[in-house]
């Protein structure tokens, strides 16, 4: 099984796609899936040419879980660690929800690093801490099942779900088998979260995609974001939260003309 291993002991899972020696691209999943949340691009992407490199963050999929709370900064080494494990000097980055805060950090903190940025579905400060503290008791008492129906109505329009049950289902079940302790731990990452601040610092060319319909990271907090990041672009989809998943046709057009850009 392919993984590093961090700083601090942590096994890191991760994939790597397409030709040997193509353009890097490091993808960041959401809060609660793992990398295979990327699958409907993968293909689009690595005919582009693009060397994928797809991860599960700590605490979730195949990667390690310890113990919490997380911070984004820890979350942001993780994708520091991966790509110096496998020496990968300069990326460009896409990285929806939890993974689109993760692209911040690294946009402010290692912009050396991060040749273009992709921030979809994500905000840069988000709940109150009071909403993340009920989510993480509920988890901790009752696991992942009391929450999910939930999460998948704030992720999926009820049209989607109509329509595509099948792509529905697939991100329940990897909502069902994250670690509860895992997701209980990233919660407190986003918790306590403000990157408000640091956007200004962020220098790579950069694309804010907002779901017209995503009730976990509404449009007006791209819009924050994008109005931060000097030269930032907006684009918003007729989707909710996993808008790489309900615009899939949308988003991958979207992805792969600003990566070729």
């Amino acid at each position: 099984m392919p993984q590093i291993t961090t700083d601090d002991g942590v096994r890191i899972f991760y994939r790597l796609d397409g030709p040997d020696g193509g353009p890097g691209l490091l993808l960041s999943n959401s809060l609660g899936t793992t990398l295979e949340m990327w699958d409907r691009q993968l293909p689009a992407l690595t005919a582009a040419g693009w060397r994928v490199l797809r991860y599960d963050a700590r605490g979730h999929g195949r990667s390690d879980a310890p113990p919490g709370p997380y911070t984004i900064e820890r979350l942001g080494r993780d994708a520091l660690a991966l790509l110096d494990s496998l020496g990968i000097e300069r990326v460009a980055f896409c990285g929806l929800s939890m993974g689109g805060m993760v692209g911040m950090w690294l946009g402010s903190h290692a912009s050396e690093r991060i040749q273009r940025l992709i921030l979809a579905n994500t905000s840069a400060a988000i709940g109150t801490p009071e909403v993340w503290e009920q989510r993480i008791a509920t988890v901790r008492s009752q696991g992942m099942a009391a929450i999910v129906p939930a999460v998948i109505d704030r992720w999926f329009t009820k049209r989607f779900q109509a329509q595509a049950p099948e792509a529905v289902a697939g991100i329940r079940d990897m909502l069902l088998a994250t670690s509860p302790a895992g997701y209980a731990a990233a919660c407190a990452a986003v918790r306590d979260m403000d990157q408000r601040a640091t956007l200004g610092a962020i220098t790579a060319p950069t694309l804010v995609i907002a779901g017209r319909h995503d009730l976990a990271t509404p449009p007006d907090h791209a819009r924050l974001i994008a109005a931060g990041i000097p030269g930032a672009r907006l684009i918003e989809l007729d989707a909710a939260h996993l808008s790489n998943i309900e615009a899939e046709t949308a988003f991958t057009a979207l992805l792969t003309e600003t990566l070729s850009g």
